[in-house]
């Protein structure tokens, strides 16, 4: 085969989803001599390597369902939070169920995400899983019950709203006070359960989407860019416009400009 054949090639397998050519191809690549297709070899198998570790990432995330699974617990939910740390806006959960066994390539905790990244895994975590739901606590929840309870309340609320019951509950970090079905606490589950990791997911993205809509109301902040976290441009905006309804009052940066 001529070096422009091999390239339409390899061009055919990317179109069809697989990556890289078959295991024939690539056993005759490695033992041709021409420098042009011992390059290509050497990029194909460096992809192969990449998709392998990935499969193997993914098929660890699935430890704690596959567990489950093998008890005959099949509707799994994963539940986590987000929004504890910021000095603005609510706290935000989520819960997913996903089919056992079922491959998202690149799911991961969403802090290791990139913002367009974790947008388009939530399109595909929604479009692929039995059930989930999103549900939050108010900024005058936080206030009244403290970020811990009001975070467990948000993590309720997404289970609660989900349209099939779960068997069992992976939770990140904390176990569920009240929570009517069987839980297991993970720490740093986000890391290391599928359903999880989809639930961190799809909970950073519904807060962001809504702190960029409070932007409208009160765009002096700049939420939209930092969703209300600490940063030295928030701090600057808390001092000089002092704070706004959405802005945690039991926090200690928004209590020092309240003067509470």
């Amino acid at each position: 085969m001529t070096l422009a054949e091999i390239r339409q090639l390899i061009r055919e397998s990317d179109s069809r989803g697989s990556g890289f050519p078959g295991e024939d191809l690539l056993r005759a690549l490695s033992s041709d001599p021409r420098a042009g297709v011992r390059s290509l070899y050497r990029m194909l198998e460096k992809r192969r390597l990449i998709v392998l570790e990935e499969e193997k990432r993914l098929a660890d995330l699935y430890l704690y369902e596959n567990k489950l699974v093998a008890r005959g617990i099949e509707a799994v939910a994963g539940v986590d939070e987000a929004g504890r740390g910021p000095l603005a806006g609510p706290v935000a959960a989520a819960a997913v169920i996903l089919p056992p066994g079922a491959r998202i390539h690149e799911l991961n905790d969403s802090k290791r995400l990139s913002p367009a990244k974790r947008k388009a895994l939530a399109l595909e975590i929604k479009k692929i899983s039995k059930a989930w739901a999103v549900g939050m606590s108010t900024v005058e929840e936080i206030r009244d019950l403290n970020i811990h309870h009001a975070s467990m309340l948000a993590m309720r609320r997404a289970l609660e709203g989900l349209k099939t019951d779960p068997e069992h509950v992976l939770v990140d970090g904390f176990a569920i006070p009240n929570l009517k079905f069987p839980q297991t606490r993970i720490v740093g589950g986000d890391g290391k359960s599928a359903s999880i990791a989809a639930a961190s997911i799809l909970a950073k993205v519904a807060r962001d989407d809504l702190m960029d809509l409070v932007h409208f109301l009160y765009p002096q902040y700049g939420f939209n860019r930092h969703k209300g976290y600490a940063t030295p441009d928030h701090i600057r905006a808390l001092r000089r416009y002092g704070p706004c309804p959405l802005h945690r009052q039991g926090f200690t940066p928004v209590k020092e400009v309240s003067g509470v």
